[in-house]
């Protein structure tokens, strides 16, 4: 079975960012675009993108965490596993689905010295919302700077 790999900047970021970088080199075939504009340019622009595709796994970074649990949340038929690098569920745009459940692994990482988006708040979010959930919460900052290049990618984004 083809997984279709995706990777998702933060708000601030690009596909040309760190771990957009690590993810063309490491993982060639993955989707790594920019994103521009709000939140719905963004979104409007991800259903583009993915259109007609299924097995997805999506990498989600802050913001872009954001748009992968929304996209999850709206295709759930369509997503295999979300990975989400302290993501921002604790803003307006995800309010809507925080009376439902994802069934997909769900895979989180966020920084206890975080000082953009609250560990606490995405904590409690993703107990609600995430049926099959792994969360970890690591010493680090918002950008993950240190556990990132240290996970264990090819089993997170290969494996069930």
């Amino acid at each position: 079975m083809q997984h279709t790999l995706v990777f998702i900047h933060g708000l601030e970021s690009t596909a040309q960012g760190t771990k957009g970088q690590f993810f063309a080199q490491h993982f060639p075939g993955m989707i790594i675009e920019d994103y521009l504009g709000d939140f719905s340019a963004r979104m409007s622009k991800l259903n583009r993108l993915l259109a007609g595709r299924d097995h997805l796994t999506i990498v989600g970074s802050s913001y872009g965490g954001l748009m992968a649990a929304t996209y999850a949340m709206e295709h759930e038929d369509r997503v295999r596993k979300l990975v989400l690098l302290a993501p921002a569920l604790n803003l307006s745009e995800f309010t809507p689905y925080l009376n439902r459940q994802l069934m997909m692994p769900v895979v989180l990482y966020h920084g206890t010295r975080d000082d953009v988006v609250d560990p606490q708040s995405v904590k409690n979010i993703a107990l609600k919302c995430f049926r099959q959930l792994d969360h970890f919460m690591v010493d680090d900052d918002h950008p993950l700077r240190e556990t990132f290049p240290v996970l264990d990618w090819k089993k997170l984004l290969l494996t069930d």
